[in-house]
C-alpha cells in the first residue's frame, strides 16, 4: 500500500489524522512519483491529488529542513490557490522541521525576497511572481527537486503558460509532476520542454 511505503514522519501524521486508506489515485500515482519520473496526473475532483502532492513532496524532501534555498516549488493559479495550498500543507509540516512558504502577492515583491532569502525548503507562488522573484535575483532555482503544478488547467492563460517556460528555462535538473483533470493540446505541448520522457497517470 503507497502510503505504507512513505516517510515515518509522513505515517504518523496521517495516522493522527485518520487517514488510513489510499484513494484509487493516489494508489496508482505514489509509487510512481516516487520513481523519480516526469509525470502528468489527471483525475476528477476529489480523487486525491491535493494530498498526493503533499505527501509526494514531503517524502522527497525527506521531511527535514536543509540548506535556504528551495528544493521544492508549487504554483498555482492564483493568491487564493497560495493561500489555501500552504493551509493544507500544514497538518503534515507542522511537527516536521520543513518551512513552506507562500508568496502572498498582495506583500512587495522586495518582502517576499528577504524572507525567502532567510530560508525556505518549499515555495507555492504563481508563474508570475516566480518571475518576478527572479527578475530581481531574489530565488535561487539551484536545489530544486520536485516541481508540482496543482491543477494545471489554468495554464491555458497564455501569460501563465509563457511565465512557466521562462521559470523552467533555468533548471537544471529536477522532477516535474503535474496535476489537472485532462490533459489537453497545450499541456501536452510542454513534453517538448521540460516533460521529456514523461509517464501519465489517470485516476
Amino acid at each position: 500500500m503507497p502510503f505504507n511505503k512513505l516517510h515515518s514522519h509522513i505515517k504518523e501524521e496521517l495516522e493522527s489524522l485518520e487517514i488510513t486508506t489510499p484513494t484509487p489515485f493516489q494508489k496508482t500515482s505514489i509509487p510512481v512519483i516516487k520513481s523519480g519520473a516526469n509525470i502528468f496526473c489527471t483525475g476528477s475532483k476529489n480523487t486525491g491529488k491535493t494530498t498526493t502532492l503533499i505527501l509526494t513532496t514531503l517524502h522527497k524532501l525527506k521531511c527535514e529542513e536543509v540548506g535556504a534555498a528551495p528544493r521544492a516549488m508549487v504554483l498555482v493559479e492564483d493568491r487564493d490557490c497560495v493561500l489555501a495550498l500552504h493551509e493544507a500543507f500544514m497538518p503534515y509540516t507542522r511537527h516536521s522541521s520543513l518551512r513552506v512558504y507562500a508568496c502572498d502577492d498582495k506583500h512587495h515583491i522586495e518582502l517576499l525576497t528577504s524572507e525567502i532569502f532567510e530560508g525556505v525548503d518549499i515555495l507555492i507562488a504563481t508563474p508570475k511572481t516566480v518571475c518576478k522573484l527572479l527578475l530581481l535575483e531574489g530565488l535561487n532555482l539551484t536545489q530544486l527537486k520536485i516541481f508540482n503544478i496543482d491543477d494545471a488547467d489554468f495554464l491555458s492563460s497564455k501569460s501563465a503558460y509563457t511565465d512557466l517556460l521562462a521559470i523552467t528555462q533555468g533548471i537544471q535538473k529536477c522532477q516535474y509532476v503535474l496535476y489537472s483533470e485532462k490533459i489537453n493540446s497545450m499541456l501536452k505541448r510542454l513534453e517538448t520542454n521540460f516533460m521529456q520522457y514523461s509517464r501519465t497517470v489517470a485516476g
